[in-house]
């Protein structure tokens, strides 16, 4: 029997309780609280592409959801308070416990200005920013809404690869005033017969910031435990949502000098140009990564960023501080680098082997070179490498196609806007974006629209990336300062308009561990994409993707996402070309 007509025509009773029914079903709820003459709060419900601003109006009481099994779905309920006064109010899923229902605040973090170099039609929140916006989840119910102000609560279910096919029936129950009085919405949840498996062969990195974390803490260095466990509970988080290559910080890859680098690496000179070195911190932290699930390991560059004009800055520790090995404005290719090089690379190479990472391993040279001499450094860099480090394949973020076409980099990662030069080429590569591209391309900035967020994983399936790599996880510091800030008030590194809000970070440094974003969110959901049409054996040619045609190209609607998995998981569980098939149709 189905019960979403029983649950609507509860639903339709508690209006005329609360004193008026809506004129269409499709109207959110609007109710009385207490003894007030009037309706004064409403309710709704939203899908997880649509941010819910302090003055979004209220939408639609009901919300169909589809969902594969062992994957994950999310939705939100929403609630504005027109009185004018403040309102308690709490709220749960309900009718999910095999589901692991799990409901989150949707908090508001502070955006003055929109990404520089954006049209209006690019832009989420377009009257409300400057302003507020929806991104912290925290994890907590209760809270107090202000007058004439909308929120909303974030619900994610997680379909077990044995769940029962079919539609069921969930409630999500609003608790309303200081007499938490109780309101109830319907959500109708089909769970497809469709089982996603995990993504494979595309890998996914996301730069981690050790030394934010004993920063924004307060914590000891490596031997504070509580940092282990905030760093475990982090990289945890990261692997949840979909990285699966962890960056390992073997050196402090950053221009600015701190007083605490994040170096694992422990680096002494005994004697002036003689080195040792020391792995036990490299081999835990790489310990703790497979323990959690990563197979796959990132390592730091060789050369410091933008030119290939600089050694790596390397710390060492002389009465009980951390200093330079050499000054930061010594030559890329001085005697003392090479030096370096000739006593590291052999000893790194052991220790890859003595722990089976060397087959498992992605290794940098120089972060974001450009063109002109840039080019030319690089190529002597390599030139070192392929005599010191035969066994070292590189892949750096580099754009100028140059760098692919004389094939100096093994793994070329273009900036999504120069990616289709690669493609065009027929050039192997991953991609990135890092504080840009803006205006039409893909990226996930606090006011990037969710939906086009989510089409990350439909994007590097047709366009046939290899792998994505994004700098900002939990970079908590002001750019290039060795001064933390407050991610909750400021979210460009205190450097806008040259970093969006919203790219430095993903997560936020909860009381004792991670809280997700909404971006975060919305970007695992677009990996989950990827692993459904890698699932359902979808050729990334195939008419099903026709609309995509660049990183900067393509649909940007929550409703051409929504019908495109419809097609895919409503074909449910055949054989993957029988689901293409189906779904090409």
């Amino acid at each position: 029997m189905n019960r979403l007509p029983c649950l609507l025509a509860s639903a339709l009773l508690l209006w005329s309780a609360a004193g008026r029914a809506p004129a269409v079903a499709d109207e959110a709820l609007h109710v009385t609280l207490g003894k007030e003459a009037a309706p004064t709060v409403y309710l709704w419900l939203e899908s997880s592409l649509a941010r819910v601003f302090p003055q979004t109006q209220p939408g639609a009481a009901r919300l169909e959801l589809l969902a594969p099994r062992n994957g994950t779905v999310s939705f939100q309920a929403c609630l504005r308070n027109e009185r004018d006064y403040t309102l308690r109010v709490d709220g749960a899923v309900e009718g999910a416990d095999d589901l692991a229902g799990r409901t989150r605040l949707v908090g508001l973090v502070p955006a003055p200005h929109h990404t520089n170099g954006t049209t209006a039609a690019e832009l989420d929140g377009v009257g409300h920013i400057p302003g507020l916006v929806p991104d912290p989840l925290y994890p907590e119910t209760k809270t107090l809404i202000g007058q004439h102000e909308s929120r909303s609560y974030w619900i994610t279910l997680r379909i077990p690869a044995d769940a029962e096919p079919g539609k069921r029936e969930l409630k999500f129950r609003f608790y309303l005033g200081d007499h938490r009085q109780e309101f109830v919405l319907p959500v109708s949840l089909e769970i497809s017969p469709f089982i996603v498996k995990p993504r494979e062969n595309f890998p996914v990195t996301h730069w981690w910031r050790g030394e934010a974390t004993w920063d924004h803490y307060k914590t000891g260095m490596f031997e504070d435990e509580r940092w282990w466990q905030l760093t475990r509970d982090q990289l945890k988080n990261m692997y949840d949502h979909g990285s699966n290559v962890v960056y390992v910080p073997m050196y402090f890859n950053r221009r600015e000098t701190f007083k605490r680098p994040c170096q694992l690496l422990v680096v002494n000179e005994p004697q002036p140009g003689r080195y040792e070195f020391d792995w036990k911190l490299v081999k835990r932290f790489v310990d703790l990564c497979r323990e959690i699930g990563f197979r796959e390991f990132e390592w730091p560059h060789m050369w410091i960023y933008w030119g290939v004009e600089n050694p790596m800055r390397i710390y060492t520790k002389a009465d009980d501080r951390y200093v330079m090995l050499w000054p930061p404005e010594t030559s890329a290719f001085s005697d003392v680098y090479v030096n370096y090089l000739r006593q590291f690379l052999p000893e790194f190479h052991d220790f890859l082997k003595r722990e089976d990472l060397l087959g498992c391993s992605y290794f940098h040279l120089s972060d974001e070179p450009g063109a002109g001499q840039h080019v030319e450094n690089y190529k002597r860099a390599r030139q070192i490498l392929r005599e010191l480090a035969p066994w070292m394949k590189v892949m750096d973020a580099l754009s100028d196609i140059d760098y692919g076409k004389q094939g100096l980099t093994d793994i070329p990662i273009p900036m999504v806007s120069a990616a289709q030069a690669y493609i065009e080429a027929g050039i192997p590569h991953w991609v990135y974006y890092c504080c840009s591209p803006s205006g039409p391309w893909l990226n996930r900035f606090l006011d990037t629209p969710l939906a086009k967020i989510r089409m990350s994983g439909w994007l590097f399936y047709k366009l046939r990336a290899r792998g994505f790599l994004h700098w900002g996880f939990n970079y908590w510091h002001a750019l290039e300062q060795e001064r933390s800030i407050d991610p909750f008030t400021e979210l460009s590194g205190d450097l806008w308009p040259g970093i969006p809000y919203g790219d430095p970070f993903m997560i936020y440094p909860g009381p004792d561990g991670p809280i997700d974003s909404l971006r975060w969110e919305v970007f695992a959901e677009s990996l989950q994409d990827y692993a459904i049409l890698q699932t359902a054996g979808i050729d990334p040619g195939d008419a099903l993707l026709e609309d995509i045609k660049t990183y900067g190209e393509f649909p940007k609607n929550r409703q051409w996402i929504e019908e495109k998995l419809r097609r895919i998981l409503q074909a449910g569980a055949a054989e993957p070309s029988a689901t293409a098939a189906a779904a090409a149709e």
